[in-house]
């Protein structure tokens, strides 16, 4: 069967060359009895390749199980998976079938299997090698013929080597792997999922279905999705019931993406507890990095003045405006040693606790208010250079594109 034919049948959507592979390998592996185990991150939606895997094998006409091994306490798997004999624990009033019973002559999927305890491990080997497996308070040996596939989002490796998983196990449920890639590996079939999504949601609870405009869809296709499929429909529908307003711009998208997962929208930020803080000291830092270029231009106006007679001033200020363009000192202290001149002491007398000119006692409120309009001036420049392309003025300021939309409203910069 073409994969387009599979997409059809098991409601697939998307055109990734990693996704088209991982449904042909399915579909080649099902006419075989062979273990297969599906790899792939939470919500990339790997309870698909089972049903393939079953629906186009010689099993198909018998029973299909699907077991959930994380959602099972440690203490009652056994019983779950192998059935248990009547009296084999408190409460085991009735000789109970497990689902490697209930699954003979069929397929069983074990969800989440690297959940599972080291205990039950060595039960399942034994299942996989030879079919057998004994009852919880039994010890008569069953046989069983099932075919099982297993799918995990754990990293194997990490966990064989701290001894959480059998490395026997694994080798065994993985005669045949099967990846399925993320959402963020496939950003071109992000839109295709969202119209997917809002058009059956649309369809079950008669309202009009969602549109974005050209800025929510290169976010939606830009933001990195960790709850994967999962992750975006929840998004979908969560628009679909709130949002009166059937064409979404970025700014109402961006309300529903936590910012905490942004990495690969145009500027990376930190972790989660201090994103927000990046942004705005990377931009208070580019800010800054503009504004010293500004006070080096204004040094050298000070220098042509005094070179041309322009200011009057001997060899002692001149001195000790040289040594603020060598920053040996700053400006305020270059105005102190200045006032402490001969020249200058009747002065600085007279103008005793008078700070308002010096640089360094500058009142708090107008160094914020120079600090916002060179920040708005920068965000204006950005903008007019890149033609208000949002994603290239964020880029090139060094934040993320929600700080810039933030930005952009407080400022009123529309």
């Amino acid at each position: 069967m073409d994969v387009g034919a599979l997409k059809r049948r098991f409601g697939v959507v998307g055109n990734s060359p990693a996704l088209d592979r991982a449904l042909t390998v399915a579909s080649q592996v099902a006419t075989t009895d062979i273990s297969v185990l599906v790899l792939g991150e939470s919500g990339t939606g790997k309870e698909v390749m089972p049903r393939i895997v079953h629906q186009f094998s010689t099993r198909k006409h018998g029973p299909y199980v699907a077991v959930n091994c994380g959602a099972i306490p440690e203490g009652t798997i056994d019983s779950e998976l192998f059935g248990h004999e009547k009296g084999a624990f408190t409460g085991a009033t009735d000789t109970r079938k497990g689902y490697f019973e209930e699954a003979n002559g069929g397929t069983i999927f074990l969800d989440e299997v690297a959940e599972l305890p080291l205990t039950t491990q060595v039960r399942l080997l034994r299942v996989l090698e030879s079919g057998e497996f004994m009852k919880v308070g039994s010890s008569k040996v069953q046989k069983t013929d099932v075919r099982v596939v297993a799918a995990t989002n754990v990293d194997f490796d990490e966990a064989m080597s701290r001894g959480r998983f059998r490395e026997d196990l694994y080798y065994r449920l993985s005669q045949v792997p099967i990846q399925l890639p993320s959402l963020r590996q496939r950003s071109g079939d992000v839109h295709l999922l969202f119209r997917k999504f809002t058009t059956d949601f649309s369809e079950q609870y008669r309202m009009p279905p969602l549109s974005l405009d050209d800025e929510a869809i290169e976010i939606l296709e830009h933001y990195p999705w960790p709850g994967n499929i999962r992750q975006l429909k929840n998004v979908t529908e969560q628009m679909s019931i709130l949002e009166t307003n059937r064409r979404i711009d970025a700014d109402t998208l961006l309300g529903y993406l936590p910012e905490t997962h942004r990495s690969r929208l145009p500027s990376t930020t930190a972790s989660a507890s201090s994103a927000e803080g990046m942004d705005e000291r990377e931009i208070l830092y580019k800010v800054l990095f503009d504004m010293k270029g500004d006070l080096n231009d204004l040094k050298q106006l000070v220098l042509s003045l005094m070179k041309h007679g322009g200011l009057q001033g001997g060899e002692e200020e001149a001195e000790l405006v040289q040594r603020v363009f060598k920053e040996e000192m700053t400006p305020g202290e270059a105005q102190r040693a200045l006032a402490a001149l001969p020249q200058f002491a009747g002065r600085s007398a007279g103008n005793e606790g008078d700070h308002t000119e010096d640089v360094d006692h500058q009142p708090a409120d107008e160094v914020v208010l120079s600090l916002q309009d060179s920040e708005k001036e920068l965000i204006r420049r950005a903008l007019d250079k890149h033609r208000n392309k949002r994603k290239y003025a964020a880029e090139e300021l060094g934040i993320s594109e929600r700080t810039l939309y933030r930005k952009i409203k407080e400022y009123d910069l529309k």
